[in-house]
């Protein structure tokens, strides 16, 4: 198949009747996502991590934690106090706030005020999936902070470094900003297509599972549509599986010496690394995956890809081995077979298939064959 297609960022393109990846009249187009929403037992051992990770803390009170990147905009993870550890939601910022008193009104919602330390306005919504969804407009911008800069690199008979050495620090990754969010869901064409219609997002990539092409897309990279301007691969990804719930989300850093670097500052201090370091195929990101202290699973990125409007969606198969271009075997722990995640995923399987969604046994069987190839 390579080259049957090289106009294109994807070996294989869509065959007729193969979902559009877009809508043909959106609601609004969102500008970007926002920030990300946690409850947490432990602000103080959270905000350890994150600071180890490479966030700034814009904000801390007894109940609640705001997380940064260097650049300017809106903290990147809002983290509250709660009994337990769960992802709580997602926020995406509209160009305006026309477009919020717009999508107020298609859903049946109203705009409202946000508190006073964000600013603003916001549009609350539930994806298909159950999945809380604020659309934004009119926050406040915290103002950019020093970030690292990239290494001057050296590259084959190419010299622009010269009489100079590479010092990288072991030191936290600076997180620029909020990259992606990735989510599973039973219903995932239902929301997928949300997503397209009242967004106005556009898929990047779909995967389907092996041997299930005919059966239609199995996981969807979504970006915003900014027309000619160009914008993340994927800012919202998301998988069919037994489930509804978060998957991982990305914070931007610097370069790959940066993404390195701070991957060996988390590891002297005893956290967990599920996989990296590599090169992802849809999106192209250099990746390195974390949990945090309370399982979550958290990824250093840099140099993706950046499309504009023009770009159909690739097509290929959802396979393990199909995850990056270079790098380490997929671990367990990312896949969720290892035995710390293999209970869980046995027990939400079990729960999903007798309901009525679109996680059944065929798909089942498919997503079996993606962890094995």
């Amino acid at each position: 198949m390579a080259g049957s297609h090289s106009d294109l960022h994807s070996e294989q393109g869509a065959v007729r009747g193969d979902h559009p990846g877009r809508a043909a009249n959106p609601v609004i187009k969102i500008r970007d996502i926002a920030w990300l929403e946690f409850d947490k037992p432990d602000l103080v051992r959270a905000e350890a991590f994150a600071r180890a990770f490479g966030f700034q803390t814009s904000s801390r009170g007894p109940d609640e934690l705001h997380l940064r990147g260097t650049d300017s905009g809106a903290p990147c993870v809002l983290l509250r106090r709660g009994d337990r550890s769960r992802f709580t939601g997602i926020a995406f910022r509209a160009a305006d706030e026309a477009d919020l008193r717009r999508l107020a009104a298609k859903t049946g919602s109203t705009v409202q005020p946000l508190p006073d330390d964000v600013g603003g306005s916001e549009v609350r919504l539930v994806d298909p999936s159950g999945i809380p969804v604020r659309v934004v407009a009119g926050v406040h911008d915290l103002p950019q902070l020093p970030t690292q800069t990239p290494l001057l690199v050296n590259v084959g008979h190419d010299v622009i470094r010269a009489n100079a050495t590479q010092r990288p620090p072991r030191a936290p990754a600076r997180v620029q900003r909020l990259g992606h969010v990735v989510l599973q869901s039973t219903k995932y064409v239902a929301a997928l297509n949300w997503y397209l219609e009242n967004l106005g997002m556009i898929v990047s990539d779909f995967l389907f599972f092996p041997g299930q092409r005919e059966r239609g897309p199995a996981m969807s990279f979504i970006r915003c549509d900014r027309g000619s301007e160009f914008a993340d691969h994927h800012t919202l990804a998301m998988a069919l599986g037994p489930a509804n719930r978060y998957v991982h989300s990305a914070f931007q850093v610097s370069d790959l010496d940066a993404l390195a670097a701070g991957g060996e500052y988390l590891r002297d201090r005893g956290y967990f690394r599920s996989w990296g370091i590599g090169r992802h195929i849809q999106g192209s990101q250099l990746f390195d995956y974390w949990r945090d202290p309370d399982g979550f699973l958290v990824e250093h990125f840099a140099d993706g890809d950046m499309f504009d409007d023009s770009l159909e969606p690739g097509w290929a198969p959802f396979t393990a081995s199909g995850l990056a271009q270079w790098g380490p075997p997929v671990s367990g722990d990312f896949l969720g077979t290892s035995p710390r995640g293999a209970r869980a995923e046995a027990l939400s399987i079990l729960r999903a298939l007798p309901r009525r969604n679109e996680f059944d046994v065929h798909r089942l069987i498919g997503l079996l064959k993606v962890a094995r190839s």
